[in-house]
């Protein structure tokens, strides 16, 4: 790769997507992971070694061959290649800022479509499946306290697994008014409210880990007293709900992650009637249009709402034949202005 290219890519990876964008480290492995690929398919396009690359071999016709390379021969499907050129299009929108001679290609790039791909299904538990959850879990033994404290904690705030794992104890207020600072996506920070029984219980975990009370100590800690790290929450997860989780409709287990929690939180702060802007608040979605798609989910808001509305059909022989709305002078106004 030339020095220039080398130069660039290192810049991109280091300054553009950790300091100016404040991504968290695993959407910058994901950047990373598909300029790398692009990269190597370059070198094999080109049938030359990777560090002989230049900014001249960046071309977007180069993009389209990488992309059909990504489903044909990785067998990637459509949303894991728009994942990459997610990745491929920041990296050249960067170049084309600085080098005037990519913004011709950086342009091609642009114009290539996204393909359409079925949205994830959005699996969260119910009620009595996290009721089943909070009873078995153990209540002895060394690190039953941290795993009551980190289930708590997940399903209270509806935290992502990266910001469980970065939470510090400088990040907890655990007095009258409990909270949590979370440092999510974007590098931003939220608050979310913790309830008293979540507060308790990380008051026992820190109380328990009162060796590492240092206030950039991380909350939940390994057996070897090394903080947690996303794949060891993921393992915890799996493992406390295996067995209390209803299975899907064909019978097979339903994968349960500490996403599915997340998504928990929000289905239940729905059903709680709780304002979708202030959902979206908590969880730290940046756009309402994720915090919707709860909305779309969840049957049970679906069946409230249509009893709202069902007609009465065996109406008694003494109710008013005229509805009483046709009495509200300014309900009728509003309607003949439509």
């Amino acid at each position: 790769m030339t020095d220039r290219l080398g130069g660039l890519l290192f810049a991109y990876l280091e300054d553009h997507l950790k300091c100016q964008r404040g991504l968290r480290p695993a959407s910058i492995r994901s950047y990373q992971e598909g300029v790398r690929l692009f990269l190597q398919f370059l070198a094999k396009d080109k049938r030359c070694k990777i560090t002989r690359l230049a900014l001249s071999d960046l071309t977007g016709a180069r993009v389209r061959r990488f992309l059909q390379a990504l489903e044909q021969e990785r067998g990637n499907g459509a949303r894991t290649r728009n994942q990459r050129l997610a990745a491929v299009r920041s990296f050249f929108e960067y170049l084309a800022d600085r080098e005037p001679c990519v913004l011709g290609e950086a342009q091609r790039v642009a114009c290539i479509p996204v393909k359409r791909a079925p949205p994830c299904e959005t699996l969260y538990l119910e009620r009595d499946e996290i009721s089943a959850l909070f009873a078995a879990l153990p209540s002895a033994g060394p690190l039953a306290v941290r795993d009551q404290a980190l289930l708590h904690f997940l399903y209270n705030t509806g935290a992502r697994v990266q910001e469980a794992a970065d939470l510090r104890v400088s990040h907890l207020e655990l007095g009258s008014e409990a909270r949590a600072r979370l440092h999510g996506k974007g590098d931003k920070w939220r608050i979310c409210p913790l309830w008293s029984r979540t507060a308790d219980v990380l008051e026992r975990l820190l109380e328990h880990n009162r060796k590492h009370r240092n206030p950039e100590d991380a909350v939940f800690l390994a057996r070897n007293g090394t903080p947690l790290t996303r794949f060891g929450i993921y393992k915890l997860v799996r493992r406390h709900t295996a067995k209390v989780v209803k299975k899907s409709a064909d019978g097979t287990p339903r994968p349960i992650s500490p996403h599915v929690l997340r998504h928990t939180t929000a289905v239940h702060l729905l059903e709680a009637g709780v304002e979708v802007n202030v959902i979206r608040a908590w969880l730290g979605h940046v756009s309402l249009e994720t915090t919707n798609r709860y909305a779309e989910i969840n049957m049970r808001i679906k069946v409230d709402a249509l009893r709202t509305c069902e007609p009465v059909w065996d109406s008694p022989p003494a109710s008013p034949r005229k509805p009483i709305w046709h009495k509200n002078p300014e309900l009728l106004q509003w309607l003949e202005s439509l």
